[in-house]
């Protein structure tokens, strides 16, 4: 999986590129490279312990266990009170603009926000300080304010993310730094065609921490393509089809014949053209996201799609030969009911009517259908950061709805995620720095499900109840941007089921709807 995420390839090819800092790579889950002895870097085979900076990019709650788990493997002592000298430990990654109260107290610093012109600059900085003598602490103290840069228990007032060029295309986009066959997308460059989301749903962080939106320029996505020479390119996008190139990118990438996927699609973005040409290149897998079971639940998350031309992407892929269309959506809504999912029964019924009438779906081997369902985790920086979870019992009840609704159905199929997994998302998400002891317990304890029973914290605290609008937050130390007062009035529009405007096509400085301009 570490060799698919694009957020510290891009941190690496920042650095690795000065001459006076030598970055080399660990990964956590491979400790000691063969699993014998203390966690050894990649390149040189020397001990994690032996650098003076451990950073780490944090892209999922889960991965905090790997965190102390991998400090004491290491030797170093896993909580920042305990280590008055070096290594200095950073981490960054979404999770550090999100919420980084559940970790703060492994964590030395924090890089808040995106890797800008500002970031190298620090590594330079703390190694001259270094060379000169300074300590540990000095060096904290000396950064601890400054734009970006968030020291639990030494900055004062709010962190501001920092955005690497606010206006305009998007300033040298994520790209794979390594490519391998043992990686998650095989031998595959994945590329970030847009960062940020200006459609607004309700429920996705990215669609917040990450605005303004941006798409990055195909003459750029073109160069690097060029130069790495791959043999597969994965497209990497919130908004895949709201990028204006993407369908000449995608011929010029064919006309190279290098092959070619997309993560999901919004279905009001799949044209007959787009999906003409996708079959012709051999995309056999189509991914669409629904979302709501509900017209509804859409309102509420401001989906902001219109259900027909949901089911005119679908004609469109049977129409096609598409082989396997993926359908993704979410449950576990603030007052859905059983009437929700009575709706969708309708609109599969009329998905699998629309497959059969199409020359393709009534082909010996038609269109598979695949519904994969999450459990809505109600995260930081989201309106929904004021809702309370369901509880697991009736998450478990509605996916057995759900695979009830779907088993009679030939040719489609039903997946679904852990609801225990999804609660335990949502309590590191959502809770402060006591969940430290909760993270610790796991890591000697062989698991998240074992510290839960050693563990004197209330979960239901942290995600069963509904917030009060003025209520603080573990992560309030961080300024995204967004407004505060913009998120509670998209709270309140989504209890009433009313749809917002998405981001509109013009300078934040003009816009003011959220806050953006302010930062």
């Amino acid at each position: 999986m570490a060799l698919s995420a694009l957020g510290w390839q891009a941190v690496y090819r920042v650095l690795a590129t000065d001459p006076g800092v030598a970055v080399e790579r660990c990964f956590p889950d491979k400790l000691g490279g063969s699993g014998d002895g203390p966690p050894a870097v990649h390149e040189s085979h020397s001990p994690l312990s032996s650098f003076p900076v451990i950073a780490w990019s944090v892209t999922f709650e889960e991965d905090y266990l790997l965190i102390p788990r991998t400090l004491q493997a290491a030797g170093v002592p896993p909580l920042a009170a305990e280590r008055p000298s070096l290594p200095l430990v950073i981490a960054g990654g979404p999770i550090a603009f999100l919420n980084p109260a559940p970790i703060a107290r492994f964590i030395d610093l924090f890089w808040v926000g995106e890797a800008d012109d500002t970031f190298p600059d620090l590594f330079s900085e703390l190694r001259d300080h270094l060379y000169a003598g300074g300590t540990k602490d000095e060096f904290l103290d000396k950064v601890k304010d400054r734009p970006g840069i968030y020291v639990p228990g030494r900055t004062s007032g709010k962190v501001k993310r920092l955005l690497d060029g606010r206006h305009g295309p998007l300033h040298d986009p994520a790209f794979s730094c390594f490519i391998s066959g043992r990686a998650t997308f095989r031998d595959t460059l994945l590329l970030e065609i847009n960062r940020g989301c200006p459609y607004g749903c309700r429920f996705c962080a990215a669609g917040y921490i990450y605005r303004p939106p941006r798409h990055a320029r195909i003459e750029e996505l073109k160069e690097i393509v060029e130069h790495t020479d791959p043999p597969k390119v994965g497209l990497v996008g919130t908004a895949l089809t709201d990028w204006p190139d993407l369908l000449p990118f995608l011929k010029w990438l064919n006309e190279r014949k290098k092959k070619f996927s997309l993560s999901s699609m919004r279905a009001d973005g799949v044209t007959d053209e787009l999906l003409k040409f996708l079959r012709q290149c051999g995309v056999r897998t189509v991914t669409l996201a629904l979302e709501g079971a509900s017209e509804r639940l859409r309102r509420m998350m401001s989906k902001k799609l219109d259900p027909e031309d949901f089911l005119n992407a679908v004609r469109l892929c049977a129409r096609y030969g598409v082989n396997h269309l993926k359908v993704y959506m979410i449950v576990g809504w603030p007052g859905e009911t059983d009437g929700d999912y009575e709706e969708l029964r309708e609109f599969l019924e009329r998905m699998v009517a629309i497959r059969a009438e199409e020359p393709g779906g009534r082909k010996k081997q038609y269109m598979r259908i695949t519904v994969a369902a999450s459990t809505l985790v109600p995260k930081p920086f989201t309106p929904f950061q004021w809702a309370p979870m369901a509880s697991e019992e009736e998450i478990d009840r509605r996916f057995k709805i759900l695979e009830k609704m779907m088993k009679p159905i030939k040719g489609v199929t039903f997946q679904h995620d852990s609801p225990f997994q999804a609660r335990l998302q949502g309590v590191l998400a959502r809770g402060g720095e006591e969940l430290a002891d909760f993270i610790l317990l796991a890591a000697e304890h062989g698991g998240w499900k074992k510290a839960l029973k050693h563990w004197d914290g209330d979960p239901s605290a942290i995600i069963d109840r509904e917030r009060d609008k003025d209520d603080p937050f573990p992560w309030d130390m961080i300024d995204i941007g967004v407004k505060r007062e913009y998120l509670y009035r998209e709270w309140l529009c989504a209890k009433q089921s009313r749809t917002s405007a998405k981001c509109p096509s013009k300078d934040c400085s003009e816009c003011r709807m959220c806050g953006m301009d302010e930062l």
